[in-house]
């Protein structure tokens, strides 16, 4: 089986989800979870705190500078993520419907290098 990256994105013009409806969508991919590891399917998940929280280690001139802040200053940023085994990528794709119907958000999919 071959990994994938699940990643749900945010995008900048679209409103965030009411208050009263997270827990709803909390439930949602809960479920979602279970489902996975129930299949066999689960590897990791997690959802990352806010993007203002982001720091940036750069150390590619020898000496490590940290700066505040997301590495980029995009219209869409990187909320969460699952990794999941599937058999292919239409096996990977149909995770991510479920993964993005739970979620309420859209869902990339990109399978790990081989060796």
């Amino acid at each position: 089986m071959t990994q994938y990256l699940l990643s749900v994105h945010h995008r900048a013009d679209d409103a965030p989800p009411a208050a009263d409806e997270m827990p709803a969508i909390f439930a949602a991919v809960d479920r979602f979870n279970t489902q996975l590891q129930e299949r066999g399917q689960w590897v990791y998940a997690g959802g990352l705190v806010d993007r203002s929280e982001a720091r940036v280690v750069d150390a590619t001139s020898g000496a490590a500078t940290v700066t505040d802040g997301p590495f980029s200053e995009a219209r869409e940023w990187l909320g969460g993520f699952w990794i999941v085994e599937a058999n292919d990528l239409d096996a990977a794709l149909a995770i991510a419907t479920e993964g993005s119907a739970a979620c309420a958000g859209p869902v990339e999919v990109r399978a790990f290098q081989s060796e």
